[in-house]
């Protein structure tokens, strides 16, 4: 096992850090602490929430880098992004969402202007400050019925 750990710290860039205490890591160096994570548990299907937000662009490179080889792996990798050129770039199928989905598929077919647009006006129809809708389980029934 440790051989696996320190095979995947070296995958990330962090070999020397092995004993540094977590809470001195930069936020890149975090984010690839978390990928070595991600290798050592040899997953077939990898959740990446926001992984290069706040990053420097060489921790961006790097950690893409991973993902190419899960994808040439053949594992699923679902990553939430906001970044269209990254998305482009590395993920060959694109579920773009904006309260519901507007488009799934190829990300060159997904992500057309038409799509964005309506992802970008279904975002900008959200309402926070709207009342909440309740209905009574009687109501309910008799709509139903």
């Amino acid at each position: 096992m440790l051989a696996r750990v320190a095979l995947a710290l070296h995958s990330v860039g962090l070999e020397g850090l092995e004993r540094r205490p977590i809470g001195t890591l930069s936020r890149g160096q975090l984010q690839r602490v978390l990928f070595a994570r991600l290798l050592v548990q040899d997953a077939q299907l990898i959740l990446l929430d926001e992984p290069f937000n706040a990053v420097d662009s060489n921790t961006i490179a790097a950690l893409l880098g991973l993902v190419q080889q899960w994808h040439a792996q053949k594992r699923t990798v679902v990553a939430v992004l906001h970044d269209d050129t990254q998305v482009r770039q590395h993920f060959p199928q694109t579920l773009l969402l904006a309260r519901e989905q507007v488009a799934w598929g190829a990300t060159d077919q997904v992500l057309t202007e038409a799509n964005l647009q309506r992802a970008r006006a279904m975002a900008q129809a959200w309402d926070e400050s709207a009342a909440v809708c309740m209905l009574n389980t009687a109501s309910a029934d008799k709509v139903t019925s």
